[in-house]
């Protein structure tokens, strides 16, 4: 059986015989256009060999034309081989083949709703999971922090003064900016609403029990869990990824009160002091944009200052501190300690430890101030 394709004016024709298909002249892009639709028509699943044997040149758009119909075969569950072709044809054919795009993707069936509650279920119980092993850690820790009492010697004081400057010292700037504009911000709108029924002077209130209580040491203590707890992260998981912390073991050294005591004790230090400066900056703040916006000077906001504000507002803030300090730390160590030994393993729980430090932050922040409503305080 033979069927002749193309006269031979063409430049490119084709022939059945049997179940082959045999190709000649120049399979170009130019010339490609002249078959394209006979050999649709021809080849509906009876071919199993392309010859191109006799093929005097082809590029690469009459290479993709081959891989094409050989890829379309195999997705109708038939061989189709390609012969003839010289080592050149052969390359240009592998190269094609290789940058190929990848077979349409079948979208995943829809969720039911028991694959739901299953899913659901699953994150109840890592979230379970995490919560048990974080308040294991925190039980180490404290042991660890209990033995060090016992024995001061044990503790690393260079570690714990050199994390100190970490946190502290180099967070000053960042905090105290941070604390000024908040201050401003509240006293440039509270005295927006509080002019409409002449209440300006009530603008010192607002600041002072809105900073000293909640923003000053909130914010502080959101902007070091993004800044150091994502630090600790990242130096311990570094350390867990280049198997230092398997070293440490294995030389009878505890990786708890070397790496994670430090740095815990460090930021339950510093928090309080970052977070009374935080609300220094804030009063300021405060201050500077109420004699500006309301022609409040800073000695009759000093004196209401004073007279109004309970030293318990403050007291709030400082007593918040080292609990969000030891929020922070925990998390930041604890997710440095499981890092895996890959890059991703690292980025991942980096970002998962600020997030995680945050919400808890927030979470406890809110705690706290149902706890001192309820005291009366």
């Amino acid at each position: 059986m033979s069927n002749e394709g193309h006269s031979n004016e063409k430049a490119v024709s084709l022939s059945i015989v049997d179940d082959r298909l045999t190709l000649q002249g120049k399979l170009l892009i130019d010339t490609l256009v002249e078959i394209t639709n006979e050999a649709k028509r021809v080849v509906s699943g009876t071919i199993s060999v392309i010859d191109i044997s006799a093929l005097s040149q082809m590029d690469t758009a009459g290479a993709w034309f081959l891989v094409d119909h050989q890829k379309r075969a195999e997705q109708s569950g038939v061989t189709l081989n390609i012969e003839g072709a010289t080592p050149a044809q052969a390359q240009l054919i592998k190269t094609v083949q290789r940058n190929m795009p990848p077979a349409d993707h079948v979208p995943a069936a829809a969720l039911t709703l028991a694959d739901r509650l299953e899913n659901f279920g699953r994150k109840v119980a890592r979230g379970w999971r995490m919560a048990v092993e974080l308040t294991s850690f925190l039980g180490q820790v404290v042991a660890t922090l209990a033995g060090i009492i016992v024995h001061p010697r044990r503790l690393r004081l260079t570690s714990v003064v050199h994390h100190c400057q970490e946190i502290g010292v180099s967070a000053v700037p960042i905090v105290a900016l941070m604390s000024f504009l908040i201050g401003v911000v509240l006293a440039f709108q509270g005295s927006a609403q509080l002019r409409q029924f002449g209440a300006e002077v009530f603008v010192v209130d607002l600041i002072a029990i809105s900073i000293l209580r909640e923003l000053g040491i909130l914010l502080t203590a959101i902007i070091v869990a993004g800044r150091s707890g994502s630090a600790f992260t990242a130096a311990i998981g570094s350390m867990k990824m280049r198997e230092e912390i398997d070293a440490m073991r294995t030389l009878g050294l505890d990786p708890v009160t070397i790496l994670v005591v430090p740095r815990v004790l460090a930021l339950m230090l510093m928090l309080p002091a970052l977070g009374f400066i935080a609300d220094i900056s804030g009063l300021v703040g405060g201050a500077l944009m109420s004699w500006i916006d309301l022609g409040v000077s800073p000695a009759v906001f000093q004196a209401r200052l004073v007279s109004t504000t309970d030293v318990w507002h403050f007291s709030v803030g400082m007593i918040k501190a080292p609990f969000f300090a030891l929020i922070i730390g925990i998390i930041g160590c604890y997710e440095g300690m499981i890092v895996g030994g890959n890059a991703e393993s690292l980025g991942r729980l980096t970002s998962a430890s600020v997030v995680l430090s945050i919400f808890m932050v927030i979470v406890m922040d809110a705690l706290f101030s149902v706890f001192f409503a309820v005291v009366g305080v």
